[in-house]
């Protein structure tokens, strides 16, 4: 395995267990809770074949369910991500499947990168909880609790990302 697959599998275990034995228990207000370990969806390169990112992002998702006692709903949000991530990488950055092999977060603007990660953190956050509240009376429930979270998720991966890169 390359230094590169060490990095992503330390980066894939680590935000697992930080989800489940730390961030799972942060809840402001009794309702919103970060869910940091999709920052692993935003960092995985980005590759022409799919299937590696989108069974990973399966993985990801069933290893916090079993944490979270959660029926399925972070593997059905991860996954559906992970499977829209070239939709949104095409829309936002304007690059093709060619740009693949040399593209890097770090090298665009701050402006694309979060949009990028914005969109996809709202798709997974609407999605986690109209599927963990499925009814139609709790849907300002749902959104309220996916802009709150979103925004707490954006603010923890954002000022942890600023802190890692000043390295």
């Amino acid at each position: 395995m390359s230094r590169r697959g060490f990095y992503l599998l330390f980066v894939f275990i680590g935000l697992i267990l930080l989800q489940a034995l730390v961030l799972n228990n942060v809840l402001l207000f009794d309702r919103i809770n970060p869910y940091l370990y999709i920052a692993f969806i935003f960092i995985y390169p980005f590759k022409k074949n799919r299937f590696p990112i989108i069974s990973l992002g399966f993985l990801l998702g069933l290893f916090v369910d079993l944490f979270s006692d959660s029926g399925g709903a972070h593997a059905f949000a991860t996954t559906t991500i992970a499977f829209l991530r070239p939709y949104f990488f095409r829309t936002v950055f304007q690059k093709t499947e060619l740009d693949y092999e040399f593209f890097s977060l770090k090298q665009e603007s701050f402006g694309k990168v979060f949009n990028f990660i914005v969109i996809l953190t709202f798709i997974h956050h609407f999605l986690l909880f109209s599927l963990l509240n499925f009814s139609f009376h709790n849907f300002f429930y749902v959104i309220s609790n996916t802009i709150l979270s979103g925004i707490f998720t954006l603010i923890v991966y954002f000022l942890g990302s600023f802190i890692v890169s000043r390295k």
